[in-house]
């Protein structure tokens, strides 16, 4: 098996409850079925990786926690259910645009907007109504700070945020999601784009938030995912193959497809 380091396991505390609970989900997209009977539960304050080859289902998955499928023509959830905070997200009576304000994303390409990067942070707040100036100042600088970034920025906070590096973009967005203080964070192959140093900071990062948020992270890179998540989900082909601890997962996988992917033997 090819090595590869796994971050100390967390602490198994059977008391910490289960934000989001995926229950028997089938998604097609049109005629296609991309998720088969997907069942499982993410706990709070936790990093939950999802981990598998291209198309297998893990990307459809974390957009469905957000419903951002709902922007597909043809996308749909046709089987199951996905309850947040015990909640039916996809009942008719859930707003779309209120549960993206708790679950936010973070994308595989950073996307700042063509403004400053106080203007970035602060977008959130002022669609929402926010105009004191004092609160957004606060908001700003303690996203910025959430996002280990303050200390970079804060002499330009009212230039261009299309003038950071590429991984400070990357923190850019995040600093951005947490501003409206969600309860769970998404991230979409969020340092694919990113050089090793980028990575390595986005990933200290993550460790820092799951101390606040919840986190869903999608990664091709196993390494990755050992660094970084508590738990992680193999998917394959649309389908759950096996859902564990981390440490399990890669060191003593149950399923002998998790143990080939892993080990670098398909994929």
């Amino acid at each position: 098996m090819r090595a590869i380091s796994v971050a100390p396991a967390a602490p198994v505390d059977a008391a910490v409850r289960a934000i989001i609970e995926i229950d028997d989900i089938d998604f097609h997209y049109g005629p296609a079925r991309a998720l088969h009977d997907i069942t499982l539960n993410i706990k709070e304050r936790q990093v939950t990786a999802f981990i598998g080859p291209s198309g297998c289902g893990k990307s459809t998955l974390l957009r469905c926690l957000n419903r951002m499928n709902d922007l597909i023509d043809g996308a749909r959830v046709t089987a199951g259910q996905i309850r947040i905070d015990g909640v039916n997200i996809y009942d008719p009576r859930v707003d779309a645009i209120e549960l993206r304000k708790r679950v936010g994303m973070v994308f595989q390409k950073s996307n700042p907007f063509p403004k400053s990067i106080y203007d970035n942070i602060t977008y959130g707040l002022r669609i929402q109504g926010e105009k004191n100036k004092g609160r957004l100042d606060e908001v700003v600088e303690r996203s910025l700070r959430g996002a280990a970034l303050w200390d970079e920025v804060k002499d330009r906070l009212h230039e261009s945020a299309l003038g950071m590096s590429g991984g400070q973009q990357q923190r850019l967005c995040i600093a951005r999601a947490i501003a409206v203080e969600p309860e769970i964070i998404l991230m979409d192959e969020p340092c694919s784009a990113l050089d090793p140093i980028a990575t390595a900071k986005v990933e200290e990062l993550i460790h820092e938030l799951k101390k606040q948020f919840t986190i869903v992270i999608v990664t091709h890179n196993m390494q990755q995912a050992a660094r970084c998540s508590d738990r992680t989900a193999f998917f394959y082909l649309g389908k759950l193959i096996e859902f564990a601890d981390t440490r399990t997962i890669f060191m003593n996988p149950a399923n002998p497809q998790t143990e080939a992917y892993v080990s670098g033997r398909f994929g």
